[in-house]
Protein backbone atom coordinates (compact mmCIF):
# COMPACT_ATOMS: atom_id res chain seq x y z
CA UNK A 1 0.00 0.00 0.00
CA UNK A 2 1.32 3.08 -0.81
CA UNK A 3 1.71 6.58 0.88
CA UNK A 4 0.40 9.79 -0.61
CA UNK A 5 3.30 11.84 -1.41
CA UNK A 6 3.55 14.96 1.23
CA UNK A 7 5.12 16.64 -1.81
CA UNK A 8 1.85 18.63 -2.39
CA UNK A 9 -0.05 19.73 -5.94
CA UNK A 10 2.82 21.39 -6.97
CA UNK A 11 5.80 18.57 -5.86
CA UNK A 12 7.67 17.64 -9.48
CA UNK A 13 6.89 20.91 -11.46
CA UNK A 14 9.14 23.70 -12.15
CA UNK A 15 9.18 26.78 -9.71
CA UNK A 16 8.84 29.09 -12.30
CA UNK A 17 11.97 30.53 -15.05
CA UNK A 18 14.29 31.71 -12.76
CA UNK A 19 16.46 35.13 -13.81
CA UNK A 20 19.71 34.98 -15.01
CA UNK A 21 22.99 35.46 -12.65
CA UNK A 22 24.46 38.89 -13.57
CA UNK A 23 28.44 38.06 -13.63
CA UNK A 24 30.41 39.29 -10.72
CA UNK A 25 32.34 41.82 -11.05
CA UNK A 26 35.68 40.01 -10.20
CA UNK A 27 34.04 37.17 -12.65
CA UNK A 28 36.76 36.82 -15.88
CA UNK A 29 35.98 38.37 -18.85
CA UNK A 30 35.73 35.44 -21.65
CA UNK A 31 39.04 35.50 -23.71
CA UNK A 32 41.08 37.48 -20.93
CA UNK A 33 41.90 34.35 -19.21
CA UNK A 34 41.67 35.81 -15.79
CA UNK A 35 43.61 38.83 -16.03
CA UNK A 36 43.32 42.00 -15.27
CA UNK A 37 41.92 44.84 -17.91
CA UNK A 38 45.42 46.82 -18.13
CA UNK A 39 45.39 50.34 -16.70
CA UNK A 40 44.23 53.26 -18.66
CA UNK A 41 47.38 55.33 -20.30
CA UNK A 42 49.08 58.37 -18.54
CA UNK A 43 48.36 61.55 -19.57
CA UNK A 44 50.97 63.26 -20.79
CA UNK A 45 52.37 66.48 -18.70
CA UNK A 46 51.49 69.90 -19.07
CA UNK A 47 54.34 71.93 -21.21
CA UNK A 48 54.64 74.26 -18.48
CA UNK A 49 54.83 71.61 -15.77
CA UNK A 50 57.62 69.96 -18.11
CA UNK A 51 59.56 73.14 -17.69
CA UNK A 52 59.73 73.22 -14.35
CA UNK A 53 61.08 69.89 -14.12
CA UNK A 54 63.48 70.49 -16.19
CA UNK A 55 64.51 73.66 -14.35
CA UNK A 56 64.15 71.68 -11.35
CA UNK A 57 66.62 69.37 -12.44
CA UNK A 58 69.30 71.70 -13.83
CA UNK A 59 69.29 73.27 -10.62
CA UNK A 60 69.89 70.30 -8.82
CA UNK A 61 72.72 69.32 -11.01
CA UNK A 62 74.50 73.05 -10.76
CA UNK A 63 74.13 72.90 -7.03
CA UNK A 64 75.89 69.29 -7.26
CA UNK A 65 78.36 71.00 -9.64
CA UNK A 66 78.87 73.87 -7.28
CA UNK A 67 79.44 71.69 -4.10
CA UNK A 68 82.32 69.09 -5.44
CA UNK A 69 83.93 72.67 -6.95
CA UNK A 70 83.96 74.22 -3.30
CA UNK A 71 85.48 70.66 -2.29
CA UNK A 72 87.70 70.16 -4.29
CA UNK A 73 89.07 74.11 -3.78
CA UNK A 74 88.65 73.66 -0.70
CA UNK A 75 91.80 71.20 -0.54
CA UNK A 76 94.07 73.99 -1.61
CA UNK A 77 92.92 76.44 1.21
CA UNK A 78 96.12 77.84 3.05
CA UNK A 79 95.60 77.89 6.44
CA UNK A 80 97.25 80.96 7.00
CA UNK A 81 95.40 83.45 4.74
CA UNK A 82 92.66 81.35 3.42
CA UNK A 83 93.59 82.28 0.06
CA UNK A 84 94.14 79.52 -2.65
CA UNK A 85 97.32 77.93 -2.71
CA UNK A 86 98.11 77.85 -7.12
CA UNK A 87 101.04 76.59 -9.18
CA UNK A 88 103.63 76.07 -8.49
CA UNK A 89 102.66 74.03 -5.85
CA UNK A 90 105.00 73.47 -2.59
CA UNK A 91 104.87 71.25 -0.18
CA UNK A 92 106.25 70.39 3.49
CA UNK A 93 108.10 66.88 4.01
CA UNK A 94 104.27 65.34 5.58
CA UNK A 95 102.07 67.09 2.46
CA UNK A 96 101.12 70.14 3.97
CA UNK A 97 100.29 73.16 1.51
CA UNK A 98 100.96 76.69 1.91
CA UNK A 99 100.51 78.78 -0.54
CA UNK A 100 103.49 81.12 -1.91
CA UNK A 101 103.25 85.00 -0.12
CA UNK A 102 103.31 82.80 3.60
CA UNK A 103 105.55 80.18 2.81
CA UNK A 104 108.20 83.30 2.26
CA UNK A 105 107.21 83.93 5.84
CA UNK A 106 107.46 81.10 7.77
CA UNK A 107 110.41 78.85 8.36
CA UNK A 108 107.77 75.74 10.16
CA UNK A 109 104.98 74.21 8.39
CA UNK A 110 101.95 75.26 9.98
CA UNK A 111 99.99 72.28 10.36
CA UNK A 112 102.53 70.16 11.87
CA UNK A 113 105.70 72.22 12.42
CA UNK A 114 107.67 70.09 9.73
CA UNK A 115 110.34 71.77 8.41
CA UNK A 116 109.13 73.75 4.95
CA UNK A 117 112.95 72.64 3.09
CA UNK A 118 113.55 71.66 1.08
CA UNK A 119 111.25 72.50 -1.70
CA UNK A 120 109.06 69.68 -2.59
CA UNK A 121 106.72 70.52 -5.86
CA UNK A 122 103.19 68.45 -5.43
CA UNK A 123 103.07 67.73 -8.96
CA UNK A 124 99.70 65.30 -8.44
CA UNK A 125 98.05 68.59 -7.02
CA UNK A 126 99.24 70.66 -9.62
CA UNK A 127 97.43 68.50 -12.14
CA UNK A 128 94.19 68.89 -9.80
CA UNK A 129 94.62 72.45 -10.02
CA UNK A 130 94.81 72.50 -13.59
CA UNK A 131 90.81 70.89 -13.62
CA UNK A 132 89.53 73.20 -10.92
CA UNK A 133 87.80 76.35 -11.46
CA UNK A 134 88.64 78.96 -8.68
CA UNK A 135 86.63 81.58 -7.31
CA UNK A 136 88.16 85.23 -7.59
CA UNK A 137 89.60 86.61 -4.90
CA UNK A 138 86.55 89.39 -4.19
CA UNK A 139 84.12 86.88 -4.27
CA UNK A 140 83.15 88.30 -0.88
CA UNK A 141 82.79 91.75 -2.12
CA UNK A 142 80.01 90.77 -4.98
CA UNK A 143 81.90 88.94 -7.59
CA UNK A 144 80.86 85.47 -8.88
CA UNK A 145 83.47 84.93 -11.73
CA UNK A 146 85.13 81.51 -11.09
CA UNK A 147 88.58 81.25 -13.27
CA UNK A 148 91.48 79.00 -14.57
CA UNK A 149 94.24 79.31 -12.24
CA UNK A 150 96.53 81.00 -14.84
CA UNK A 151 93.69 83.73 -15.51
CA UNK A 152 93.11 84.58 -11.81
CA UNK A 153 96.14 87.14 -11.37
CA UNK A 154 95.17 88.83 -14.47
CA UNK A 155 91.14 89.28 -13.69
CA UNK A 156 91.56 90.25 -10.13
CA UNK A 157 93.98 93.22 -11.05
CA UNK A 158 90.97 94.52 -13.09
CA UNK A 159 88.24 93.60 -11.00
CA UNK A 160 85.20 95.57 -10.73
CA UNK A 161 84.58 94.41 -6.87
CA UNK A 162 88.19 94.64 -5.84
CA UNK A 163 88.84 97.81 -3.05
CA UNK A 164 89.02 101.53 -4.89
CA UNK A 165 92.34 103.08 -3.78
CA UNK A 166 92.58 107.10 -3.24
CA UNK A 167 91.60 108.48 -6.89
CA UNK A 168 93.38 111.89 -5.69
CA UNK A 169 97.14 111.99 -7.73
CA UNK A 170 100.12 113.96 -6.72
CA UNK A 171 99.74 112.54 -2.55
CA UNK A 172 101.04 109.51 -0.67
CA UNK A 173 97.16 108.58 0.41
CA UNK A 174 97.01 104.71 1.29
CA UNK A 175 93.13 104.75 1.89
CA UNK A 176 91.18 101.69 0.05
CA UNK A 177 87.32 101.35 0.33
CA UNK A 178 84.59 100.86 -1.32
CA UNK A 179 83.42 102.32 -4.16
CA UNK A 180 80.41 104.11 -1.73
CA UNK A 181 83.14 105.55 0.64
CA UNK A 182 85.62 107.50 -1.93
CA UNK A 183 83.56 110.89 -2.04
CA UNK A 184 83.32 110.63 1.71
CA UNK A 185 87.09 110.02 1.76
CA UNK A 186 87.52 112.67 -0.46
CA UNK A 187 85.59 115.40 1.03
CA UNK A 188 87.09 114.66 4.37
CA UNK A 189 90.64 113.82 3.57
CA UNK A 190 90.97 115.84 0.55
CA UNK A 191 89.50 118.94 1.66
CA UNK A 192 91.31 121.37 -0.53
CA UNK A 193 89.40 119.47 -3.39
CA UNK A 194 86.67 122.39 -4.99
CA UNK A 195 83.35 120.35 -6.89
CA UNK A 196 81.14 122.35 -8.88
CA UNK A 197 77.96 121.67 -10.06
CA UNK A 198 76.77 121.47 -14.06
CA UNK A 199 77.18 120.30 -17.38
CA UNK A 200 79.57 122.44 -18.26
CA UNK A 201 82.29 124.33 -15.86
CA UNK A 202 85.54 126.57 -16.31
CA UNK A 203 88.48 123.86 -14.56
CA UNK A 204 90.92 126.56 -13.39
CA UNK A 205 94.36 126.07 -13.18
CA UNK A 206 96.73 128.49 -11.52
CA UNK A 207 100.20 129.16 -11.56
CA UNK A 208 101.15 126.55 -14.22
CA UNK A 209 104.27 127.80 -14.38
CA UNK A 210 105.38 126.49 -10.93
CA UNK A 211 108.44 124.24 -11.63
CA UNK A 212 108.67 120.61 -11.51
CA UNK A 213 105.58 117.64 -11.03
CA UNK A 214 102.64 119.72 -10.84
CA UNK A 215 98.99 118.36 -9.94
CA UNK A 216 95.63 120.35 -9.92
CA UNK A 217 92.42 118.31 -9.39
CA UNK A 218 88.92 119.95 -9.40
CA UNK A 219 85.33 117.93 -8.68
CA UNK A 220 82.15 118.24 -11.24
CA UNK A 221 78.77 116.80 -10.74
CA UNK A 222 76.31 116.10 -12.51
CA UNK A 223 73.90 113.45 -14.15
CA UNK A 224 73.42 112.16 -9.97
CA UNK A 225 77.39 111.27 -10.62
CA UNK A 226 80.72 113.02 -9.74
CA UNK A 227 83.59 113.24 -12.24
CA UNK A 228 87.54 114.76 -10.95
CA UNK A 229 89.22 116.41 -13.71
CA UNK A 230 92.78 116.52 -13.34
CA UNK A 231 95.68 118.55 -14.87
CA UNK A 232 98.79 116.83 -14.32
CA UNK A 233 102.32 118.62 -15.62
CA UNK A 234 105.28 116.09 -15.80
CA UNK A 235 108.34 114.88 -17.93
CA UNK A 236 107.26 111.98 -19.94
CA UNK A 237 110.19 112.87 -22.22
CA UNK A 238 113.91 113.82 -20.40
CA UNK A 239 114.17 117.29 -20.46
CA UNK A 240 110.39 117.98 -21.90
CA UNK A 241 107.52 118.73 -19.59
CA UNK A 242 104.27 117.77 -20.76
CA UNK A 243 100.48 118.68 -19.86
CA UNK A 244 98.39 116.07 -19.34
CA UNK A 245 94.34 116.74 -18.67
CA UNK A 246 91.95 114.18 -18.32
CA UNK A 247 88.25 113.06 -16.62
CA UNK A 248 87.93 110.20 -14.08
CA UNK A 249 84.69 109.11 -12.98
CA UNK A 250 83.63 108.29 -9.36
CA UNK A 251 82.34 104.91 -10.88
CA UNK A 252 82.75 101.86 -12.33
CA UNK A 253 84.27 101.17 -16.17
CA UNK A 254 80.59 100.21 -17.50
CA UNK A 255 79.21 103.47 -15.99
CA UNK A 256 82.00 105.20 -17.46
CA UNK A 257 80.88 104.31 -20.83
CA UNK A 258 77.62 105.91 -20.41
CA UNK A 259 79.68 109.43 -20.35
CA UNK A 260 81.35 111.57 -22.88
CA UNK A 261 83.58 114.73 -21.95
CA UNK A 262 84.97 117.48 -24.15
CA UNK A 263 88.06 119.42 -23.02
CA UNK A 264 88.16 123.05 -24.72
CA UNK A 265 91.02 125.14 -24.52
CA UNK A 266 90.79 128.64 -26.04
CA UNK A 267 93.03 131.46 -27.29
CA UNK A 268 92.64 134.73 -28.81
CA UNK A 269 93.39 133.26 -32.18
CA UNK A 270 93.32 129.57 -31.06
CA UNK A 271 91.28 126.38 -30.32
CA UNK A 272 92.54 123.24 -28.49
CA UNK A 273 89.29 120.74 -27.84
CA UNK A 274 89.69 116.67 -27.13
CA UNK A 275 86.52 114.17 -26.57
CA UNK A 276 86.54 110.56 -25.00
CA UNK A 277 85.10 108.60 -22.55
CA UNK A 278 86.00 108.69 -18.93
CA UNK A 279 88.01 106.38 -17.40
CA UNK A 280 86.72 104.99 -14.21
CA UNK A 281 88.91 106.13 -10.77
CA UNK A 282 89.89 102.14 -11.21
CA UNK A 283 91.80 102.50 -13.91
CA UNK A 284 93.52 105.92 -12.70
CA UNK A 285 95.66 108.41 -14.44
CA UNK A 286 98.26 106.83 -14.83
CA UNK A 287 96.39 104.35 -17.28
CA UNK A 288 95.08 107.57 -19.52
CA UNK A 289 98.77 108.89 -19.27
CA UNK A 290 100.34 105.37 -20.83
CA UNK A 291 97.50 104.68 -23.07
CA UNK A 292 97.12 108.50 -24.32
CA UNK A 293 93.79 108.81 -23.68
CA UNK A 294 94.01 111.93 -22.04
CA UNK A 295 94.53 115.50 -23.90
CA UNK A 296 98.39 116.33 -24.26
CA UNK A 297 100.21 119.27 -24.97
CA UNK A 298 103.65 121.01 -23.90
CA UNK A 299 104.69 124.17 -22.28
CA UNK A 300 104.54 126.19 -25.63
CA UNK A 301 100.83 125.06 -26.59
CA UNK A 302 99.78 125.92 -22.41
CA UNK A 303 101.14 129.46 -23.01
CA UNK A 304 99.09 130.20 -25.98
CA UNK A 305 95.97 129.95 -24.08
CA UNK A 306 97.36 130.52 -20.39
CA UNK A 307 96.17 134.41 -18.86
CA UNK A 308 98.77 135.49 -16.46
CA UNK A 309 100.13 131.91 -15.83
CA UNK A 310 96.76 130.93 -15.64
CA UNK A 311 94.90 128.11 -17.65
CA UNK A 312 91.30 127.62 -17.98
CA UNK A 313 89.95 124.42 -19.44
CA UNK A 314 86.05 124.51 -20.30
CA UNK A 315 85.13 121.04 -19.29
CA UNK A 316 81.23 119.45 -20.44
CA UNK A 317 79.94 116.38 -19.54
CA UNK A 318 77.62 114.56 -21.74
CA UNK A 319 75.27 111.21 -21.76
CA UNK A 320 75.87 109.24 -24.37
CA UNK A 321 72.74 108.26 -26.57
CA UNK A 322 71.42 104.78 -26.07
Amino acid sequence: MSRPSSAGPGAGKPCGKQPPHAPSPSAALPGTGGASPPPPPALPRPPQQQRQQQQQQQQQQQQQQQQQQQELTSLFECPICFDYVLPPILQCQAGHLVCKQCRQQLSLCPTCRGSLTPNIRNLAMEKVASAVLFPCKYATTGCSLTLHHTEKPKHEAICEYRPYSCPCPGTSCDWEGSLEAVMSHLMHAHKSITTLQGEDIIFLATDINLPGAVDWVMMQSCFGHHFMLVLKKQEKCEGHQQFFATVLLIGTRKQAESFQYRLELHGSCHRLTWEASPCSIHEGVPVAIRSSNCLVFDTATAHLFADNGNLGINVTISMCCP
